[in-house]
C-alpha cells in the first residue's frame, strides 16, 4: 500500500511540475491540458455538491424496506425496469451514478440491479437520448436502446451470478 501511495505522490508532483512549466513557457499542449482540467473541475463543483446532498437525503428519507421492495432479491425483472427508469432521470452521469449505486447496494438492492442502474446511467439519460435522436434520428436511438438495454440487464445478471457477494469488502456493504 505504501508503494502505491508514493507512486500517486510522484504522479501528482510530476503533473503539477508539467502544468507549471507549460503555463510559464506557454507550451500549448500543457496549457490545453490545464484548461481541460479547469473546465472539468468547474463542472464537478457545479454538480457534485447538489448530487451528494440528494444522495444524503436518500440515505435518510428512503427506508431500507422500500429499497429492498423495489430493488431487492425478490424484485425480479421489475427491479431492473425501475433501475433503468431511475437512471434515465438521474442528472450528472457517472459522478452521481456510482455514489447512488453504492447507496442502493448498502440499503439492500441486488448487485445485478445496481449494475443495471450504473450501466443504464450511461445509456438512457433522457437529455442525452434526446440529443442523440436529434442528430442520429429517432429510429437509430430506439434501435440502440432496444439492443443495449436487454444486453445490459443480461450482463448484469450474469455478473451477479459469477460474483461471490462474500468477496465484496465489508466497507462497501455497510
Amino acid at each position: 500500500m505504501k508503494n502505491k501511495l508514493n507512486l500517486t505522490k510522484v504522479i501528482i508532483f510530476t503533473y503539477t511540475i508539467f502544468i507549471l512549466f507549460s503555463l510559464i513557457t506557454r507550451y500549448n499542449p500543457g496549457v490545453a491540458i490545464f484548461d481541460n482540467l479547469l473546465d472539468f473541475t468547474i463542472e464537478m463543483v457545479k454538480i457534485l455538491p447538489c448530487a451528494f446532498i440528494l444522495i444524503g437525503l436518500i440515505e435518510v428519507w428512503i427506508k431500507r424496506e422500500t429499497i429492498e421492495k423495489y430493488f431487492g432479491q425478490s424484485s425480479g425483472l421489475l427491479g431492473h425496469f425501475w433501475a433503468i427508469i431511475l437512471s434515465a432521470t438521474t442528472v450528472g452521469g457517472a459522478y452521481v451514478a456510482f455514489p447512488l449505486g453504492h447507496t442502493l447496494f448498502r440499503k439492500g438492492a441486488r448487485l445485478s440491479i445496481v449494475l443495471t442502474y450504473i450501466g443504464s446511467a450511461a445509456l438512457t439519460r433522457i437529455p442525452m437520448t434526446i440529443f442523440e435522436s436529434s442528430f442520429l434520428g429517432i429510429k437509430f436511438t430506439i434501435t440502440r436502446l432496444l439492443v443495449s438495454i436487454p444486453l445490459l440487464v443480461l450482463s448484469s445478471i450474469f455478473l451477479e451470478r459469477i460474483t461471490n457477494i462474500e468477496d465484496i469488502p465489508k466497507e462497501i456493504k455497510e
